[in-house]
């Protein structure tokens, strides 16, 4: 009976550093546009989770509909993620009232 065939090695993809990591502007600036929306979303999720946990996913992606500099503000301060999670908020409610209609 013939050995089994072996397996290739699978290359391994960089791994998004931990939410609890800093996220540098080097960091950022190493990695493509696509990249950079991702590592930005993995930072923001857990953060507007805490207080929406049942929509925290679509505000995820409402916010990342904003530029990267004001994605990186909010990620450094609280009061203003807030605010934006409000904003997405009222812009929810607004949408799910016309649709009812």
């Amino acid at each position: 009976m013939p050995p089994p065939p072996q397996q290739a090695p699978q290359p391994t993809a960089p791994q998004p550093a931990p939410a609890n990591e800093q996220l540098t502007p080097a960091a950022l600036a190493s990695a493509s546009p696509e990249m950079q929306k991702n590592m930005i979303g993995e930072r923001l999720y857990p953060l507007i989770h805490q207080t929406q946990p049942e929509l925290a996913g679509k505000i995820t992606g409402m916010l990342l509909e904003m530029d990267n500099s004001e994605l990186l503000h909010l990620l450094e301060s609280p009061e203003a993620l807030n605010a934006k999670i409000q904003e997405a908020l009222q812009v929810l409610e607004a949408h799910a009232n016309a649709a009812n209609k």
